[in-house]
């Protein structure tokens, strides 16, 4: 059994570009998917957040329509109640990258605004890559990888290939035209090869020990991925 490190948004919001709040979070099932895969397979695991604060879920991620259907937003919402330790993370400023087989970033809006921009979770990113770990990254939790900036100002996965939540996705998500930035276009402007899947439908890219999901649908497979560099 192993410790596995899930590094998460300690934001409930996201600054649009026109200056307003949209209450935000990390997304349920990116949450729930690797955790319940890696609790069944034996493996322990380790929430952090900036400072240590609850991370809060986006309530969109719990809603019907995004769950096919009803029962299934239940068995989610249900699950996330579950997992106790996102009642209590550990600081971010204070994670041992020895401690743990694996570091997994879920997704959601949040990380566009806090991690995006976090210098402590850009070393740890940066660390984990070096130290060949299996490293997963869901949907818009690429948006951490934007600061994993190394000293001569590069990007330190310049030149992966890696999946992420796509400009179309975002465009029919209805928040391309109120963004600040997208995701898409950022990490390709940081040197990164975004290999883009069809909207809404399950695609994993690995490239080395970095394993990245492009929506929700993908966070399964990255988790059944990453067991696989478990194992």
């Amino acid at each position: 059994m192993s410790k596995i490190l899930f590094v998460m948004t300690g934001v409930d919001y996201w600054t649009l570009a026109d200056g307003t709040k949209h209450p935000t979070g990390f997304w349920a099932e990116e949450a729930v998917a690797p955790y319940k895969a890696f609790r069944a397979a034996g493996h322990e695991i380790v929430v952090a957040t900036p400072g240590s604060v609850v991370p809060t879920v986006d309530k969109a991620s719990l809603a019907a329509e995004v769950n096919g259907g009803q029962e299934n937003a239940d068995k989610i919402a249900s699950a996330l109640a579950a997992i106790t330790e996102l009642q209590n993370p550990i600081k971010l400023e204070d994670v041992n990258l020895d401690a743990y087989a694996a570091v997994v970033y879920p997704g959601g809006h949040g990380p566009m605004e806090d991690l995006a921009v976090d210098a402590t979770s850009g070393k740890l990113l940066i660390d984990t890559l070096e130290a060949g770990k299996p490293l997963g990254v869901v949907c818009h939790a690429p948006a951490a990888l934007l600061a994993a900036v190394k000293t001569d100002g590069s990007n330190a996965f310049a030149g992966y290939q890696v999946a992420a939540f796509t400009n179309s996705e975002e465009t029919q998500a209805g928040f391309a035209d109120k963004a600040k930035w997208l995701l898409e276009t950022r990490l390709t402007d940081a040197g990164l090869q975004v290999q883009a899947g069809e909207p809404w439908v399950p695609n994993v890219v690995v490239d080395r020990n970095l394993v990245t999901g492009q929506n929700p649908a993908s966070s399964a497979p990255l988790a059944a991925e990453l067991l696989k560099k478990l194992a």
